[in-house]
């Protein structure tokens, strides 16, 4: 468990200006954001290898505004931005709050462009539900690990000392609930103690904490965790020791199509293109456009807790350019057949029920009818042979609740005073998704990271 301890005053093993704890997305530009500002910075990270939840997923980041929209000629702006945000949310978040990482995603994204050569481009052949325009940022191969892979690289080039195996157990705390360092544990079992004058929570959330999942989203408790699973809600626990304020502990980000046995995420365009989702029963049971994250939820619901993905090959061309869809193609989990008929023969299903199903939906589609599920289908291209079918469930993929910050991102008291010298980012954060899973919108997970893991390392620089 996490501990706090008061520091006795012994001298400590090393020092650092800025001590982060995490080397995920939001770590590593917390490093390289105090870094550049003159602090000497030390990363702490319990794994092998700085990889984290980042990794796992396609590495989008939602950002208005920026050069690479304006090169493509796509209208955005903060306002739209925060506004969808708040749409998705349902207005829980305040509007106040939403934009200090909205202003700040778009300044970090062109830094990391232009002072590391991160190569970001928008995605312009789909747009993620909830988005009114064309705002997701990625590299190349549209992968979290290649994200992990440049900030790793851009840190190293920076001088960054990284120490990874490296868990810490402890905050070590001052006068007037100062940090004044950190224990940290290695495999080993010996144990170090580093001081600091500011220390940066870059830990995630606690979607791989079994126990606190189940205190705070039941409804996942035994969902598959597609997260990191040293996301053990540290950040949280170290908090509320030391009287932060958490806010909405039950958001999360869901997803209804993570590819099953092979545990590989199958994009969501392969929804809002134009596919659906069946169950054992060769039935559809939702609207498959309404958001990925709260259709965990609903998959799982169904027998076995999976569903069936079906589209087409022009939407699996669309999902290409994503490397974890062609993995799948390679471990052959994306089936194809001919006619709707031969597929349900592929996946197991009634061959009358999915070829009534295809019916239904193909016939919405041409008349633009929204659907008894509430999907809206006017404009949606029709499904062509060959057809495509992968085996999908739900998972839950990260915490969005967190300790509460400000837009410096440090850590807040209930009063609204801040802590001393405490900064949180990502999924250590309080996030911009409320309470709910369908309040998630794509892409708010890296949001945070990018965003407060940009502003804290300035901040924290400054102490």
């Amino acid at each position: 468990m996490p501990d706090i301890r008061v520091h006795d005053g012994s001298a400590f093993e090393a020092y650092a200006d800025v001590v982060i704890v995490g080397a995920g997305a939001g770590g590593l530009i917390a490093a390289l954001r105090a870094k550049a500002a003159g602090a000497g910075v030390l990363v702490l990270e319990r794994d092998a290898v700085p990889r984290g939840s980042t990794a796992l997923s396609a590495g989008l980041i939602p950002a208005a505004g920026t050069r690479f929209q304006k090169a493509a000629n796509i209208l955005d702006s903060e306002e739209i931005f925060v506004g969808d945000i708040l749409r998705k949310a349902h207005g829980e978040p305040e509007a106040a709050r939403v934009a200090i990482p909205v202003r700040a995603v778009a300044p970090a994204i062109e830094w990391l462009a232009e002072r590391y050569d991160l190569p970001f481009s928008v995605i312009e052949n789909f747009t993620y539900p909830g988005h009114s325009a064309y705002r997701m940022h990625g590299l190349p191969s549209r992968s979290g690990l290649e994200l992990m892979d440049r900030l790793r690289a851009a840190a190293e080039r920076a001088d960054i000392d990284i120490i990874t195996e490296a868990q810490v157990t402890t905050l070590l705390t001052g006068e007037g609930g100062r940090i004044a360092g950190v224990e940290l544990a290695r495999p080993d079992g010996t144990r170090d103690s580093i001081g600091c004058k500011a220390l940066i929570l870059a830990c995630n959330g606690y979607g791989g904490n079994k126990a606190l999942v189940a205190q705070h989203i039941p409804e996942l408790a035994t969902a598959l965790y597609f997260g990191h699973p040293g996301n053990q809600g540290e950040a949280i626990l170290w908090g509320q020791a030391l009287g932060a304020q958490t806010a909405d502990l039950s958001g999360h980000q869901g997803h209804g199509s993570v590819a099953e046995p092979h545990g590989i995420l199958i994009t969501w365009a392969s929804m809002v293109e134009g596919g659906f989702q069946v169950n054992r029963q060769g039935k559809r049971f939702s609207d498959e456009s309404h958001g990925y994250s709260e259709h965990a939820a609903t998959v799982l619901k169904q027998e076995g807790g999976i569903a069936w993905s079906i589209f087409d090959a022009r939407i699996a061309e669309i999902a290409r350019q994503f490397e974890d869809f062609r993995n799948a193609e390679a471990q052959g989990a994306v089936l194809t057949a001919q006619t709707p008929e031969a597929l349900a023969l592929r996946i197991s299903v009634p061959a009358d029920a999915l070829a009534a199903t295809f019916e239904a939906v193909e016939a919405a589609k041409a008349s633009g009818v929204t659907d008894s599920f509430g999907r809206k289908w006017a404009g949606i291209k029709p499904l062509e042979a060959p057809y495509c079918a992968v085996k999908v469930t739900g998972a839950l993929f990260h915490t969005q609740g967190g300790l509460a910050v400000n837009a410096e991102a440090r850590v807040l008291r209930p009063d609204g005073t801040a802590l001393p010298n405490l900064f949180a980012v990502g999924g250590a954060a309080h996030g911009v998704s409320g309470s709910q899973a369908s309040g998630y919108l794509s892409g708010n997970g890296l949001l945070t990271a990018f965003a407060y893991g940009y502003l804290a390392g300035e901040a924290a620089a400054k102490l």
